[in-house]
């Protein structure tokens, strides 16, 4: 299941219907929205982990915030705390409000929904993809064997995370993590 899925799934659906009342758009529109954006949030995340320190940033952040509420709780993504999580988030993957922008204007052309709309949903959809990884990242398939597969969140992100080029990312996210957790 890739990212955008489980975001479309959170909840049974609920975080998709929270998104639509929350931006007054259907169902039909919220999901060109997510699918507009997601793709691109998701390329940054991947652009990010391919450093050392970034991956250490993102995994770091996955396990160690409170952002799976954003896929657990769909009414927290109508919270004013969501936007400045997600503002912060929009800046880690995309890099400043140029591209922000550019990208709501994209997703704009593309959608036929307001560009303002999209200005004002991206964040909030960051802070949900953020929620999705992290959920992703809590399971125990996500850091398993099949993982390099395509079977886990870090499937998604394989290219970057096998930095010793050994064909398995499996010991360095493994070396990773446990850096993480010891504090080093």
């Amino acid at each position: 299941m890739d990212i955008l899925d489980l975001i479309r799934g959170a909840q049974g659906g609920g975080a998709v219907q929270q998104l639509g009342q929350q931006f007054g758009l259907d169902d039909r529109q919220v999901s060109a929205a997510l699918s507009a954006l997601v793709p691109a949030l998701a390329a940054g995340a991947q652009r990010n982990a391919s450093d050392a320190q970034g991956l250490e940033g993102l995994i770091g952040a996955l396990t160690g915030g409170q952002h799976q509420r954003y896929v657990d709780d769909p009414a927290a993504l109508a919270q004013a705390d969501t936007v400045a999580d997600g503002n912060g988030i929009l800046g880690h993957l995309l890099g400043g409000k140029d591209v922000s922008r550019q990208l709501a204007g994209q997703a704009a052309a593309q959608t036929g929904i307001g560009e303002g709309v999209l200005k004002a949903m991206l964040p909030v959809v960051a802070a949900m993809m953020m929620g999705a990884m992290s959920k992703r990242i809590g399971q125990p398939a996500a850091l398993g064997a099949d993982a390099g597969t395509g079977g886990g969140l870090l499937g998604m992100l394989t290219p970057a995370l096998d930095s010793n080029r050994d064909g398995s990312m499996v010991d360095d996210v493994a070396g990773l993590v446990s850096r993480l957790l010891s504090g080093r």
